[in-house]
């Protein structure tokens, strides 16, 4: 419980799946864990019950994200929550999961379906990143969750797969712009990792996505956020502006 104590840490998208494992890690390293979510405030709540029962801290903070207000919500629950539980407005720990896919062919992606997903995935980490500046300490952490389709072509997720590109650019940027004062911003990518989508309770998909990873089986949350917890630790603090491939080998080819 010492990698990580008394620091904060907000976890966007973290009542399920990657985003849901990311914040329980960063709760058993010993962050106090703002624990995002849009609509499903019963999940969240199970996310922070799990943080405490292993001996973490942790609360929720509701925001939909992609809508005019998004980032005010946020930022404002996120304030709250702090000054409740921390007793002061201090933000060591960004983590941008929350992300929603296309899932439509190329000849039928709208201009509706580009701009949700690109308010989602895109505009809002990058307004999220700009507010939370403006309270996170010199020496903070921010980690982006891209994934491994900005490397490897599918079709059918073309406009998600450009907004993604978007938040690997925020990182690089962002981490020039912000290295003076010892903040590091990186990008970990995601491949095939078990969300709770039915998908992967179907033997057959399962056999499929699991031929896709160099060790045979698809990614589970805890892949994904053992990197994030490296990345938010002291051990990463000369690692900034990087991709790291957390796609199980799913991008050798």
């Amino acid at each position: 419980m010492s990698k990580l104590s008394n620091r904060t840490a907000l976890v966007t998208g973290s009542s399920r799946g990657i985003g849901r494992g990311i914040a329980e890690r960063l709760g058993r390293d010993g962050a106090l864990v703002a624990v995002h979510y849009a609509s499903n405030g019963e999940a969240a709540d199970q996310t922070v019950k799990t943080i405490i029962a292993e001996g973490g801290n942790a609360f929720t903070v509701q925001a939909e994200l992609g809508v005019p207000g998004d980032v005010d919500t946020l930022f404002d629950a996120l304030r709250a929550g702090l000054e409740q539980h921390a007793g002061k407005v201090e933000l060591d720990i960004l983590v941008n999961c929350a992300g929603i896919m296309g899932g439509v062919a190329p000849e039928d992606i709208t201009p509706e379906i580009f701009d949700r997903l690109v308010a989602v995935n895109a505009k809002a980490p990058l307004f999220i990143v700009q507010r939370m500046l403006s309270i996170m300490p010199d020496g903070g952490r921010i980690i982006n969750v891209s994934s491994g389709l900005t490397r490897v072509a599918n079709p059918q997720e073309i406009a998600y797969a450009m907004t993604k590109g978007a938040i690997e650019m925020i990182g690089l940027h962002y981490a020039r712009h912000l290295g003076p004062r010892g903040i590091t911003v990186n990008s970990v990518a995601p491949g095939v990792t078990n969300n709770g989508h039915p998908a992967f309770d179907n033997p057959e998909a399962l056999e499929q996505m699991s031929k896709l990873s160099a060790f045979g089986r698809v990614g589970e949350p805890r892949d994904i956020a053992d990197v994030v917890a490296f990345l938010a630790s002291d051990d990463a603090r000369w690692i900034t502006g990087a991709f790291i491939d957390a796609s199980g080998g799913s991008l050798l080819g």
